[in-house]
C-alpha cells in the first residue's frame, strides 16, 4: 500500500527533507506533508551574502529568507537545519554564469542551481539524514509510470510552469523528488499559508536570478572577469563599422534597446562574436533560427532518443524561452550530435540557453528533459 507520496510506508514512518527557500511554496509543502503526518525536516541553503541583495524583496537563500525558513519551522513545529553553501554555489553557479557571458553566451543560472547544488547536494544530506524523499516547492508534476519510473509532467498551473528550469534532472533525481504543489493554483497555496498561520502568505516571489542585485548582470561579471569589459566595435551584418561599445558582456542576442547607436531603422543584436571582440546587429528578421544543436542532452522519454528519432527525426514540442509556451519541432540524433528544428522559427535564440522537450501540445504534457544550445545559427548566416 503507497501513501500520498508513492512510498510504502505510513506516513509517519516516511521521513521527508524539504527544501526550505523562505518563500510561500516550500513552506506551504512543509506545511502539508507535516499535516499529512509525515517526518518532515526542514533544510536551507545559504547560498549567497551580497549585501543590496540580501533584503530585497524577491531575493532567496540569503539573509531575510533564512529567518523567514526558521520562523516558518518553528510554527509548523518541525525540525530545521540552514547549511551554508556559499562556495559551493559560487563555484557551481556564479562562476560558470559570468564563464557564459563571457563567451557571448545567454546562460540560465536557476537550471545550474538545481543540476548542482540542489539536486545533488541538497539530496546527499536528505539521504545522509535517512530520509525517504525530498520535497521542494517547485510547480511541476510527478508521477509513478506503470514501470516503476517516475515520470515529469507540466503544472496545472500553466503560469507557474517551472519544467523549464528542471529539464536537466536525471532519472535517479526524479524518483527521489516529490513535488506536492503540481497540481495547485497559486492562489490556493497562498490560501493554505494563511490558513497555517504562516507570516509568509503574502510574500513576493523570488526573482529567477537570485544574485544578481537590481537585474545588473554586467556588475556580476564585472567583479568576476574584469577582462570581459574590453571595448569593440558594433558593426551591421552590412559591414558598417556603426560605432563602439564597452565589453560584450553588456549585450544579448536580441536585445534592441540601449545599443548606444544611432540608425534610421530598428537595430538588434544578431551575433555576439567574443574572439574579435564584435556586436553585430541587424533587422529582426535576421534573427529568426530554425535549427539549433544541443549539448548536454538529458533524455526522460520513456523511448530511447536514438530509437525515438531514427529515420526523418520525431515530432515533439519544445521550448526555448522560460516565458514561452511550447512550440512545434522535430529532434533528429545525427553522428553522435542532438539536433532539433522549429517548424515555424524563433527570434532572438542564444548559445547557452535550455531547449526542453515535451510530448505533445497538452496543457499537462509529459517533459522528456531536454538539452542546452551550444548552436543557433540565424537564416541569415545559414544561407
Amino acid at each position: 500500500m503507497l501513501n500520498s507520496l508513492d512510498i510504502a510506508k505510513r506516513p509517519e514512518d516516511t521521513r521527508v527533507v524539504v527544501a526550505m527557500s523562505g518563500g510561500v511554496d516550500s513552506s506551504v509543502v512543509a506545511g502539508l506533508l507535516a499535516r499529512q503526518g509525515y517526518d518532515v525536516v526542514g533544510v536551507t541553503l545559504q547560498l549567497y551574502d551580497h549585501g543590496e541583495a540580501t533584503f530585497r524583496k524577491g531575493a532567496c537563500c540569503a539573509g531575510q529568507d533564512i529567518h523567514d525558513a526558521r520562523r516558518v519551522a518553528a510554527t509548523l513545529g518541525i525540525p530545521h537545519y540552514v547549511l551554508d553553501y556559499e562556495e559551493r554555489f559560487k563555484k557551481a553557479v556564479m562562476q560558470p554564469f559570468a564563464n557564459a557571458y563571457q563567451q557571448g553566451e545567454t546562460p540560465v543560472p536557476c537550471i545550474a542551481c538545481n543540476q548542482s547544488v540542489k539536486f545533488v547536494d541538497l539530496m546527499a544530506v536528505a539521504q545522509d539524514l535517512g530520509a525517504d524523499a525530498l520535497a521542494t516547492g517547485h510547480y511541476v508534476q510527478s508521477k509513478l509510470g506503470e514501470d516503476g519510473r517516475r515520470q515529469l509532467f507540466r503544472p496545472v498551473d500553466a503560469e507557474r510552469d517551472q519544467t523549464y528550469f528542471l529539464f536537466a534532472t536525471t532519472q535517479d533525481q526524479l524518483d527521489y523528488l516529490r513535488f506536492p504543489l503540481g497540481g495547485m493554483g497559486k492562489a490556493e497555496v497562498r490560501e493554505l499559508a494563511r490558513e497555517m498561520g504562516l507570516e509568509i502568505a503574502e510574500k513576493h516571489d523570488s526573482q529567477d536570478i537570485c544574485f544578481v542585485p537590481q537585474g545588473k548582470y554586467a556588475d556580476i561579471i564585472r567583479k568576476m572577469h574584469p577582462e570581459a569589459v574590453a571595448t569593440g566595435e558594433i558593426v551591421h551584418l552590412d559591414g558598417r563599422v556603426l560605432g563602439t561599445h564597452e565589453g560584450i558582456v553588456n549585450y544579448t542576442i536580441g536585445q534592441r534597446k540601449g545599443l548606444g547607436v544611432a540608425a534610421a531603422e530598428p537595430l538588434y543584436v544578431i551575433k555576439l562574436e567574443h574572439k574579435t571582440g564584435r556586436v553585430i546587429v541587424g533587422p529582426r528578421e535576421a534573427l529568426k533560427t530554425h535549427t539549433v544543436r544541443l549539448r548536454d542532452v538529458n533524455w526522460l522519454g520513456g523511448t530511447p532518443l536514438a530509437e525515438l528519432s531514427s529515420g526523418n527525426g520525431a515530432p515533439l514540442e519544445v521550448k526555448v524561452r522560460s516565458t514561452r509556451g511550447p512550440q512545434p519541432a522535430v529532434i533528429q540524433q545525427r553522428d553522435g550530435d542532438v539536433f532539433v528544428t522549429l517548424v515555424s522559427g524563433e527570434y532572438g535564440i542564444s548559445p547557452g540557453q535550455a531547449c526542453v522537450f515535451y510530448a505533445d501540445d497538452s496543457a499537462t504534457s509529459e517533459v522528456w528533459g531536454g538539452g542546452f544550445i551550444a548552436e543557433a545559427v540565424p537564416q541569415v548566416f545559414a544561407a
